[in-house]
């Protein structure tokens, strides 16, 4: 077996890997609370070709003699930073400048968490009121861990969200006034650990460890909720276009170590001719 053919093999699988990452940054570019995607990699074994090298005069050498067997991907790890903030003409389209994330309860009954701030209020069924949901329907929830509830006497274009994200309503003299009710943000110890569920929204892992409340944990520094606005991806267009060309040059040398092997074994088996 000739090792340059596999390794060379696993470089090619490898930036593969690379490039269908930097693919999804580049088409999430203007996806509304995602996070790009770096893919880091690590060398696979390497085999011992002589356990004790020794130069001519039998002296030992003070390095081995070892070869590499390719790479593999180790991991795909979130970039976590604040996005841009783009200005919305929605009452409801709500950005976080912090490290805070939205709470959302999935079909499934589980809590799901996201950055995308692009809500609506959507009816909760006759005489029942309006319900705050994102744009898939999931309710919203509250610092409680409850949805977010109006009965059907509010005007929902009337209602404010203040810096906390407690909800607010004019009262007759115009003046905003609170409804009990404020949007629930939470942290993670380790955001980097949470788990993709598509649509923007990220689940808790063991790695990540539990969401901590902003309301009721007073060692956070608490995130600051902005109304008529709207977080952008964190993807940088001219970065990500530099580490395609940089993935498509090693995905290129990958394949011409094969095919130089290649042709390192035809003339091998010419020599017999």
């Amino acid at each position: 077996m000739v090792r340059s053919l596999w390794t060379a093999a696993t470089g090619m699988n490898a930036q593969q890997t690379n490039v269908d990452t930097i693919a999804n940054n580049l088409a999430n570019v203007n996806t509304v609370g995602y996070k790009a995607q770096v893919a880091e990699f690590k060398s696979l074994l390497y085999q011992t070709l002589q356990t004790a090298t020794t130069t001519a005069n039998g002296d030992p050498k003070p390095t081995s003699s070892q070869v590499g067997l390719g790479v593999r991907t180790s991991s795909i790890n979130s970039i976590v930073t604040q996005g841009p903030l783009l200005a919305s003409n929605s009452d409801t389209s709500f950005a976080i400048e912090g490290d805070g994330y939205f709470a959302i309860q999935a079909a499934d009954g589980n809590t799901y968490y996201t950055r995308n701030g692009d809500f609506t209020w959507a009816t909760n069924g006759p005489g029942r009121g309006m319900i705050l949901t994102n744009q898939d329907g999931l309710p919203v929830l509250d610092t409680n861990g409850k949805t977010i509830t109006l009965n059907s006497s509010y005007i929902t274009n009337k209602v404010t969200v203040t810096a906390d994200g407690t909800i607010c309503y004019p009262d007759a003299n115009n003046v905003p006034q609170s409804l009990n009710m404020t949007i629930g943000l939470y942290q993670f110890n380790n955001p980097g650990g949470l788990v993709r569920r598509g649509d923007t929204m990220w689940g808790a892992t063991a790695a990540s460890g539990d969401a901590l409340n902003e309301a009721t944990n007073r060692n956070l520094v608490r995130s600051k909720v902005v109304q008529g606005y709207l977080e952008g991806a964190n993807v940088q267009v001219a970065d990500e276009m530099v580490n395609l060309i940089v993935a498509q040059r090693a995905y290129e040398m990958n394949s011409k170590a094969i095919t130089t092997t290649d042709e390192m074994m035809q003339t091998a088996n010419n020599l017999k001719r």
